[in-house]
């Protein structure tokens, strides 16, 4: 199916929920957290055919502002697996050129999860190949909000006036400074919800939604929500050719 992928009308930077590691796991009998153990089987998977497709940004939903809500053992697990995918996967990204970055309230992360966070992007700083962003502790509400509170204070010491408050200013102050907004965003688990992902930076991305969970999806899948993208077309308000 990777032939049938027009390489030259590719999306720049995709951008995923990955949803449904639990429901796998309930599915199958399986403790939840043998989901997430899947379900990172399938980053790896995705991660190696954009750097091999030459997709320039990857950015994955892995953990929401909202997660700190489960129940205290999962997110510790979730903690560990993290870390444990980091350390295992820097050979690999090193290897394929491929740059991590975060964001979300990182600051949130226990000490030993942040610390091994912090030193593979310190790594793996000068890969030029892809850039995958990990949304961790990460809220598109909390987000825009961080950024008005940080206009507001320029405003209020007489740094700027209101009326320099561009899109530009405002975009350069969100987590994702200097990253080009997602080209596709695609939903994995059937649910037709945003869930509170980088609620500024979709307002013109493709929607793909697939009913598959994330521990199921793989290469083919992703080559279809490739594909689909590559059929739309995109006008940004303007209207299509004809």
């Amino acid at each position: 199916m990777t032939s049938q992928i027009n390489k030259e009308n590719l999306p720049r930077h995709v951008a995923i929920i990955m949803d449904g590691n639990g429901r796998w796991a309930e599915n199958n009998a399986l403790h939840r957290v043998r989901g997430h153990q899947k379900g990172a089987e399938s980053v790896r998977k995705i991660v190696t055919l954009s750097r091999n497709l030459g997709i320039e940004w990857l950015t994955l939903y892995a953990f929401s502002e909202e997660n700190w809500k489960r129940p205290k053992h999962e997110v510790n697990a979730l903690m560990k697996l993290l870390k444990r995918f980091l350390k295992g996967e820097l050979k690999e990204m090193q290897e394929n050129g491929i740059r991590l970055n975060t964001i979300g309230n990182t600051e949130k992360l226990p000490a030993n999860t942040r610390e091994v966070l912090l030193e593979t992007i310190r790594q793996t700083s000068h890969n030029t190949n892809m850039v995958l962003t990990l949304a961790l502790s990460y809220g598109g509400r909390q987000e825009i909000l961080n950024a008005v509170q940080k206009i507001a204070h320029k405003v209020q010491k007489g740094e700027i006036k209101p009326t320099d408050i561009t899109e530009e200013r405002f975009s350069n102050s969100l987590y994702t400074r200097g990253m080009p907004d997602p080209d596709l965003l695609i939903r994995t688990s059937g649910e037709y919800r945003i869930s509170n992902f980088l609620l500024w930076q979709i307002s013109y991305s493709e929607i793909y939604i697939t009913p598959t969970l994330w521990p199921d999806f793989g290469e083919q899948e992703f080559l279809k929500a490739l594909t689909e993208y590559q059929r739309r077309d995109r006008r940004f308000g303007a209207i299509g050719a004809t």
